[in-house]
Formats: C-alpha cells, structure tokens, sequence
C-alpha cells in the first residue's frame, strides 16, 4: 500500500517526525493487525508491505497507520494541520515474483530519489535492517516461467 501526505507536503524530512510514524507502524504491527513485510517512509509519502490479520480490512489497517501516526504526530510534535492526502493505493500481490518485486521497488525507493546511495543507507526503510520484519507470506504461489521451449519453469 501507498498513501501520500497532505498536499504532498515534505513532512517527513525531520528525524522525529519519521520516529513518531515508525514507532507508529511497528505499534499496530506488534497489536497483531497485520504482518510488516517491508517499508520506507520518504518525505512525503510511504510505502508498506503487509499481510492483514484475518480479522481486519484494510481501510481499517490503513486508519490505523494513517490515523495513529497522525495522532501521535499531533500530540508528541505539536503538528496541528493535516497530515496524510485522503485514501490510499494498493496492490494486491499474485505471486511469490509480484512479492520480489514489491519488497525491490520499496528498497530502491530512496535511490531513485536521490536520497541515498544504497537502500541500507536509508534510515527510514525496513531495507536499513533496522527494524524487525515478518516472514514472506506462506501462501504466495510461485510464478511460472517459460523457457525458450515453452516449457514452464516454476520460479520462486
């Protein structure tokens, strides 16, 4: 999932600001709403993957991120305007190769923007290995590959 800041304001350029939303993210994490996969929080949006707990959609998952980071934004920084652009994206992952290139795509985030010269180097990503992650989901299919034959190839 992907949600923007209000009016894609940089908001997340000041070290306690992207403290307050990380500790925010893991919070819901460690309740059991969901399972974190990876993450980078920029600027001025993040990405997140994750796996929801049987029991939660996910407007309510993303009311908890956007909504708990929010609030705590507003009362440990004193943020008293809008924080996150209303709604989200998502992207309901098919397979175990869709999984690879989503946890890719959110690593390289910061090096496409110039923000650092390696996914590690960026403090405010999973990719950092910072922060404890869940396991890849169980239940991701591996994708079929053709050969040059046209035989398939099962591929993690």
């Amino acid at each position: 999932m992907t949600s923007r800041t209000w009016e894609s304001r940089a908001l997340f350029i000041r070290e306690e600001a992207c403290n307050v939303f990380i500790a925010s993210l893991l919070h819901y994490r460690a309740k059991g709403a969901y399972a974190l996969h990876a993450f980078v929080l920029m600027p001025d949006h993040f990405h997140a993957l994750l796996t929801l707990a049987p029991d939660k959609s996910l407007e309510r998952v993303v009311q908890f991120i956007k909504g708990g980071s929010a609030h705590c934004l507003g009362s440990e920084l004193s943020m008293r305007f809008p924080v996150w652009q209303r709604g989200f994206s998502d992207h309901r992952l098919r397979d175990a190769g869709d999984y690879q290139a989503h946890l890719e795509y959110i690593a390289q985030n910061p090096v496409r923007r110039r923000l650092s010269a390696t996914p590690k180097e960026f403090a405010w990503s999973s990719a950092s290995g910072k922060w404890p992650l869940d396991e890849p989901p169980q239940r991701l299919k591996p994708r079929a590959v053709a050969d040059a034959f046209g035989a398939a190839e099962v591929v993690p």
